[in-house]
């Protein structure tokens, strides 16, 4: 291959690869600017508030504050996680998209403190 040839083929494939690398680009920006930010405490063995809502085929942030006097396992078999709490500290829970739905979640630690993700 002549440096004649290899630079024409560059000059056309150029464009492609930049236009194709700002389409997967914006893609993701946009799915990330669609993440629904819900938050959540914990305290008295109760979650504040009992119910959240999010709308459907969103990504969500679930942020639970754990204001209890002992740690927490905020969990979800419907949701598929499970993730632990120290007193007085946050986490972010993070659920796909979801089709319309009841989902419960609860601390492992103790199950009667229990919640629900709705999704009309």
């Amino acid at each position: 291959m002549t440096d004649r040839t290899a630079a024409r083929i560059a000059r056309q494939l150029v464009p492609s690869v930049l236009l194709v690398s700002a389409l997967l680009l914006g893609a993701n920006a946009v799915r990330a600017d669609d993440t629904v930010a819900l938050s959540i405490t914990l305290k008295d063995h109760k979650f504040d508030p009992a119910e959240l809502h999010a709308p459907p085929g969103q990504p969500i942030a679930i942020h639970v504050k754990n204001l209890d006097t002992i740690v927490a396992e905020f969990e979800s078999s419907d949701l598929h996680f499970e993730k632990i709490v120290p007193v007085g500290k946050e986490a972010t829970v993070y659920v796909r998209p979801l089709q319309p739905g009841r989902y419960n979640f609860f601390d492992d630690f103790h199950h009667d403190t229990q919640g629900y993700l709705v999704v009309p």
